[in-house]
């Protein structure tokens, strides 16, 4: 039986088209079974009253995944809910939830604060990120 991995995947709405390409390239390996915990477009959280809100319904959505896979396009770098995020992934629970940098393709600037939290930066390709999801769960 294959497992089945639980995983949050950080992402703006503001650019859904590398939200929904990542997606597509987990989904070509058929064997690869995953729990997609992200936000929805819909979800009440983005409607938060405040940051104390907005971290505790992030935290909610990442408590029972087991890896953080964060774009790492440049737009993360200004991102108030991808800094949380990352503050969530690192400091939020006993244990840490280890984040996958995936850098957009074709891109030439990246977001040096996603890297550098990173626990392992990879390629937008479907096996370089299965990989690296199963290397760290």
């Amino acid at each position: 039986m294959s497992k089945t991995y639980n995983l949050f995947i950080s992402h703006s709405w503001t650019y859904p088209e590398a939200y929904e390409g990542l997606i597509n390239l987990l989904n070509k390996d058929s064997t690869f079974l995953y729990k997609n915990y992200s936000v929805p477009k819909d979800d009440p959280i983005h409607n938060a009253k405040n940051d104390k809100e907005l971290y505790d319904a992030i935290k909610k959505q990442i408590s029972p995944s087991s890896v953080v896979i964060i774009l790492a396009g440049v737009y993360s770098t200004y991102s108030n809910w991808i800094n949380k995020e990352i503050d969530i992934a690192k400091n939020g629970f006993a244990q840490v939830k280890p984040i996958i940098a995936v850098e957009p393709w074709g891109s030439e600037k990246t977001s040096k604060i996603v890297k550098d939290n990173a626990n392992q930066i990879v390629k937008w390709q479907s096996n370089s990120i299965i990989n690296a999801i199963k290397a760290l769960c």
